[in-house]
Parts: structure tokens; C-alpha cells; sequence
């Protein structure tokens, strides 16, 4: 029997404290160079897609900007789309938010760039309703929470009449959206991009077993990773689609070593580096909701309970909805680790799934929790930009191909040829 294909797609760095800009080996996150340095290096290792994120502002963290992380960024059209011109077969996956933006002109500029690529387009679709991001935009912060996964399927369902018109009329009505009139692109190679969702509420979930091809989960440990393929895959069949319509990439970093032990101190320097003691109190602060730069971040975590109401970093999507219980729970933590710093605290909370080893232990690490279906593949986050990948191409990639479970060449042009999809009805 065939062995299960691991998926791989590269995520250029977003809002986050995962690259390491003090090292020296870091470059720009703006300069063209380096889009196509690490978008290049991803097509030789023979990757599924590239991957952005989005940020429609700069969080501020106790009223002021939350430089911890990327400190901007350019356009993500702008950039796939010239990426398309220096890249032959690697996906172009774009996060694009569905609360602030009309389904008419994002259909428009997804369609372009699917042509423009030669069929390598994905929508990212994420959805924000916080005033914070919206205050910038025509509507401004109007959306309540409850109705956003709603907007964002309205938002789907207008730009997937519009992609799959082929030149008819389009009369589309619905709470959110009038769209009236023919669409002024073709259909596209794909017949319309794919479609990416990484939303893990439970309607985030539906919504993603209803629409998705792929899905980007922060679901790390092979068990958290089963139970979250096991649900979402579950989910599907009452829509009609099949388990093998949507792949399952949670993101991950990893470290590597000539022997064990040099990939586990490699792995310790990566993890200090990503948390450095200013990151660690803004991490807890951002659960505290106070100012708690009094507090050393080798020393323990603070006696005083978090205030469950206040939320110091705006712009940032709170993923832990009960502060006073996460407090408990890191203590608690922090006492069985005998005695955890702060720091080190936030370095054991907020690790992504990391594979540590050699390039051969590496490789059979990721070959086992795909074969266990923790997920499909993975979304690499490198710590380095742009030469992360670099070391994983030439060491890793070789290794998966002798497991039999990677890929040796592109078999098509698309991306869904690359994920193994049918094009849309």
C-alpha cells in the first residue's frame, strides 16, 4: 500500500516573535530580495505553497507599537503576484480578511493572480470584527463577533458565483452583499483559487469543513493533532464532501543538528532567542491585562491574579478567553516544572510543534505524525528570513523522499494538481 504524502507549504514571517530578527543571519522583511530568495528555495524543495499572513495594522501593546513583532510589511497581492513572475510551480497562498474588504474586488484580485500565476492562487479567508483593526476602513469597527464567520460565507459565496460565471450575468443578493454584472475576468485555471481557512472556534470549524481545501491548525502534540483532524474531518460529510477534499497542515519550526545533541542545544538557542526576556512580559501581560514590567522575567510568575476584563494588546486575536483560569493553569505548570521562571514559562507555553534532531530523525519524526494522521503535512515557520529554509531543502527534503513519503518532482502545474483536488463544480 501506498504510504500517505506528507504536504508542505512555507510561511514568510507574519505578526509574530518566531524569526529572530537580532540575528545576524536575518534580513529584510520588505526588500523584494527576499521574498524571492525564500519563495525560490521553497520551490526546490518542491513545496506545495507559499504562505502570508496579514496584518491591517501595527498591534500596540500598552498604547504603544508592539515592535516584538515584524514591524511591517508589504501588500500581499502586490507580492504574490511577483512572486508568480520569478517561481514556476510553487502555490501562492494569500490571507486576506473577509470582514473589511467587497467581494467584487477580492474576487477580481484573486482571479488575476490565478491567471497571472498559471494556476497557483490560495485564499487564506480570516475574519476580525475588533474596532481596533476596523477603524481604518469604511465601515469601521461595525461587525459584532457572532455574525463574522456569517460575512465571511457571504463574502465565499458571492466571489465563487462571480469566479464561476464565465461571462454570465451575476444577480447575487444576500444580508451582506448586492452584486449585479458580469464579471470582467475569465474563468480562471484553477476554476477559482483554493481556499484556506485556519479559523478553530467551533464555527470556525464548521465553516471550514463546509468550504475549506486546506486548513492551517496551531495543533501541535500528535494527540491534540489527531483529535483535531478526527473532529474537523468528521465534520464533513454532512455537507457532502469527502475526507480526502481538505489537507490539514498545522505550523511548525524545527531545529537541526549533525548529532542529537548539537540539534537539541540548536533548539534551546532558537527557543531563548525567540522569547527574549522583554517578549516574555509582554506574553504575560497580554493574559494579566496589567503592566507588569516590575516583575523580573527570570523571577516566578506574579502573586496578583490577571484582571479579566482588560486586554492591553489590541489587534491581537485572544485565543484564551479565560485569563484567571490560563493564570492557574501556568502556575500550576511553572510549580510541576520545579519551580519555571517567567521566561521560561512563556518558552514552554508558546512553542509551536518543533521536530529536533538530525535531518534523518527529523524526517522520521514528520513521516510518523503524518502516518498517525496528526495531519497531512505541515507549514514550516522557519526562524530565520530569508535563508530558514535553506538547511531543511538540502538536508530534510532528501530524507522524506528515501521514506517514500515525498514527493520527487511536481506531477502538475496548479496547486490543487499539488494537493491533489478536483476544480470546483
Amino acid at each position: 500500500m501506498p504510504k500517505k504524502q506528507i504536504h508542505l507549504a512555507a510561511h514568510f514571517p507574519g505578526v509574530n516573535n518566531t524569526t529572530v530578527w537580532s540575528d545576524p543571519e536575518s534580513g529584510s522583511q520588505t526588500d523584494f530580495a527576499s521574498f524571492v530568495a525564500f519563495a525560490q528555495n521553497a520551490e526546490r524543495g518542491l513545496f506545495d505553497f507559499l504562505f502570508l499572513a496579514e496584518g491591517l495594522r501595527l498591534r500596540e501593546h500598552q498604547g504603544r507599537i508592539h515592535d516584538l513583532d515584524v514591524v511591517g510589511r508589504p501588500d500581499t497581492f502586490t507580492v504574490l503576484n511577483a512572486i508568480a513572475a520569478v517561481t514556476t510551480h510553487l502555490g501562492l497562498g494569500g490571507t486576506i480578511n473577509t470582514t473589511f474588504n467587497e467581494p467584487w474586488e477580492l474576487a477580481k484580485q484573486f482571479a488575476s493572480l490565478d491567471h497571472l500565476s498559471g494556476g497557483r492562487a490560495a485564499w487564506n479567508l480570516v475574519t476580525s470584527s475588533d474596532a481596533f483593526t476596523g477603524e481604518n476602513f469604511r465601515r469601521g469597527g461595525f461587525l459584532d463577533p457572532a455574525q463574522r464567520y456569517d460575512r465571511a460565507q457571504q463574502m465565499l459565496d458571492a466571489a465563487r458565483e462571480l469566479w464561476l460565471a464565465d461571462g454570465r450575468p451575476v444577480d447575487h443578493h444576500s444580508d451582506q452583499f448586492d452584486v449585479v454584472g458580469t464579471f470582467p475576468i475569465p474563468p480562471t485555471p484553477q476554476g477559482h483559487p483554493v481556499l484556506i481557512q485556519s479559523g478553530d472556534s467551533d464555527q470556525g470549524r464548521e465553516f471550514g469543513a463546509k468550504t475549506a481545501d486546506a486548513i492551517f491548525s496551531r495543533h501541535g502534540s500528535v494527540e491534540a493533532g489527531q483529535e483535531f483532524y478526527r473532529d474537523l474531518k468528521g465534520r464533513m460529510a454532512k455537507y457532502g464532501r469527502e475526507q480526502s477534499e481538505i489537507t490539514i497542515l498545522p505550523a511548525t519550526t524545527f531545529a537541526l543538528g549533525d548529532t542529537p545533541e548539537e540539534a537539541a542545544e540548536n533548539g534551546h538557542r532558537i527557543r531563548t532567542a525567540q522569547v527574549s526576556p522583554q517578549t516574555a512580559i509582554a506574553f504575560l501581560e497580554q493574559v494579566w491585562g496589567r503592566d507588569l514590567s516590575a516583575y523580573d522575567p527570570d523571577g516566578p510568575l506574579p502573586d496578583i491574579d490577571p484582571d479579566p476584563g482588560a486586554q492591553i494588546t489590541r489587534g491581537r486575536v485572544r485565543h484564551e478567553k479565560d485569563p484567571l483560569a490560563v493564570a492557574q493553569r501556568w502556575r500550576e505548570l511553572a510549580e510541576a516544572k520545579g519551580g519555571l521562571s517567567i521566561r521560561e514559562l512563556i518558552i514552554e507555553t508558546t512553542a509551536r510543534q518543533s521536530f529536533v534532531g538530525t535531518p534523518k530523525e527529523v524526517a522520521r519524526q514528520m513521516d510518523d505524525y503524518v502516518q498517525a494522521d496528526a495531519s497531512d503535512g505541515f507549514i514550516l515557520v522557519p526562524h530565520l528570513t530569508p535563508g530558514g529554509l535553506d538547511e531543511f531543502v538540502e538536508k530534510v527534503v532528501p530524507e522524506l523522499q528515501d521514506l517514500g513519503s515525498y514527493r520527487t518532482g511536481y506531477t502538475g502545474p496548479t496547486l490543487r494538481d499539488h494537493l491533489g483536488l478536483r476544480e470546483p463544480a
